[in-house]
């Protein structure tokens, strides 16, 4: 649109005036280029508001949103105003331009009926000329409301109202970006949250696990920000790196789906149907043995034998019944996940080779071979294939993630996650790492995951370990080349166990001195 000069203007005055305007619109131009990249959506309508306000030398601006669902109109962004402002579409002069979609420019704002002072007379604001815009999507439906007050120079005139309407444009599709991608953001939060769900409904006894895992990883983080270590000093993450670790913690036991349910939640060394099946046997051994000598006794009275040859017969039924009974005391007693008491492994050998007569004149041991494999084992529960189906569990995550198609920001998730039980000294799986290979994240993660495993609250399969036991632990592993000395130090020295979990850093982890 041409500009007009006054008559009698001074001869500079239209170069003068195509500066400004040329200006402005270099202004609205970079101001387009940095709503289009940001993403967060409060510090963007921030933007929008103040951008605005500058670009038509406005006193204050209040931007609205329109509800998609009730067709109200909000706002989060009301300058010189504390909280939200939400008024009914058709109400007032935003709910009028909101409604219609049509521009309102006062030059007297108390001289239009349409003006509600409610707001000024709350806040001791005075409003003089308003400037009022529509915002329009790309599909031309108005999604919001530019409301700037009191032009400082004057009125606000037509080149503002174009101008505001280019700039409602840009904010428009800039929120409309800003909104998908905050419901992209919340729409993959559920899908971690559920996963997190399902990998924890595998083992109930673990609940909560990957959440205090993310916590102290990101409490570790900070530590390392504010304090340093000699080996990560001056190390600073990006909001984009948390959210990336976050997720990796959250996701590090992910592939416990693919690993079978009963090895997961494996309290002791034998399954209950295991065990159930030897005490069976132990009982039917027990009855054979009695129907045995019941019988010898019989054909012993009956060919006249005296009674103390019975009675001899009585002691070493008698005797026989105690061995097995010892035999199975000692076999329940090693089934659970305890260091084996000095001559354990003895007895239950005598298991294997106590037979019993079953049907046809068959015998068979107490004790089968797999069965005094397992109760033989010297740590934990899992023998050396179950051990190695859990550890698994980390190529599981590893392929699962890599499925993901993860935005630029988030692409490292699959490789921190699958560094979590990788050791310094290489003796870590899935890969067996050698240290210059393991990252800062995977390090900080093995910590956090190692000191939870260790403390949380008890499971079928061990107890829960004391706060200062738990750091010891760390420190000796360490000391053996398994972890990161230097973040054990800081996570230690830091307070990092205190500080994150707060009220949920139970009895069972407190200790004299540490508060």
């Amino acid at each position: 649109m041409p500009t007009f000069l006054p008559a009698g203007a001074p001869s500079g005055a239209f170069s003068v005036l195509y500066r400004d305007k040329a200006d402005r619109l270099q202004a609205l131009l970079e101001i387009a280029k940095a709503l289009k990249e940001e993403r967060e959506l409060d510090r963007l309508l921030q933007r929008i508001v103040s951008e605005a306000a500058r670009v038509v030398d406005a006193d204050r601006g209040t931007l609205f949103l329109v509800d998609l669902d009730s067709g109200a109109l909000w706002s989060k962004i009301a300058q010189g105003i504390g909280g939200e402002i939400r008024i009914p579409k058709g109400t007032g002069i935003a709910g009028l331009v909101a409604e219609t979609g049509q521009v309102v420019n006062l030059d007297d704002a108390y001289g239009d009926a349409r003006f509600n002072p409610a707001v000024d007379r709350s806040t001791g604001y005075h409003t003089r000329t308003l400037l009022c815009v529509p915002m329009y999507n790309s599909r031309g439906d108005v999604v919001g409301v530019l409301q700037l007050l009191n032009k400082r120079d004057g009125v606000f005139d037509h080149d503002d109202e174009e101008l505001l309407l280019a700039l409602g444009g840009q904010a428009a599709s800039a929120v409309e970006n800003a909104l998908l991608h905050d419901e992209i953001t919340r729409l993959f939060e559920g899908f971690v949250q559920a996963s997190v769900v399902a990998i924890e409904a595998r083992d109930p006894t673990t609940a909560g696990h990957s959440e205090r895992v993310a916590k102290l990883t990101l409490g570790i983080a900070d530590a390392l920000e504010i304090h340093g270590t000699a080996r990560w000093s001056g190390l600073i993450f990006s909001s984009a790196q948390r959210m990336e670790l976050r997720y990796a913690a959250l996701l590090h036991d992910f592939g416990k789906v693919g690993v079978r349910e009963d090895v997961l939640i494996k309290a002791n060394k034998l399954y209950p149907m295991q065990l159930e099946l030897v005490r069976m046997r132990f009982a039917l051994a027990k009855k054979s043995l009695e129907v045995e000598h019941l019988r010898h006794c019989v054909a012993l009275l009956r060919a006249g034998a005296a009674h103390e040859r019975v009675a001899d017969l009585d002691a070493e039924f008698a005797s026989k019944i105690a061995e097995i009974d010892a035999v199975l005391a000692i076999a329940e007693a090693a089934n659970h996940p305890t260091v084996l008491p000095a001559g354990s492994f003895e007895a239950l050998q005598r298991g294997a080779a106590l037979r019993f007569s079953v049907i046809n004149g068959q015998t068979m041991p107490l004790l089968t071979a797999p069965e005094i494999e397992l109760l033989s084992i010297p740590r934990g529960t899992l023998s050396a294939a179950e051990r190695r189906e859990v550890e698994s569990h980390v190529s599981h995550t590893f392929r699962f993630l890599s499925q993901i198609p993860w935005s630029r920001g988030l692409r490292r998730v699959p490789e921190i996650a699958h560094g979590h039980h990788e050791q310094l000294n290489g003796s870590g799986y899935p890969q067996g790492l050698p240290a210059t290979d393991i990252g800062v994240e995977a390090r900080m993660m093995a910590v956090a995951d190692i000191y939870d495993a260790l403390t949380a609250s008890d499971r079928p399969y061990k107890k829960a370990i004391p706060h200062t036991n738990a750091l010891r632990i760390l420190e000796d592993e360490a000391e053996r080349g398994s972890l990161d000395l230097e973040l054990v130090h800081l996570f230690r020295a830091g307070r990092v166990a205190e500080r994150v979990m707060g009220d949920k850093f139970t009895d069972s982890r407190r200790i004299s001195g540490v508060f």
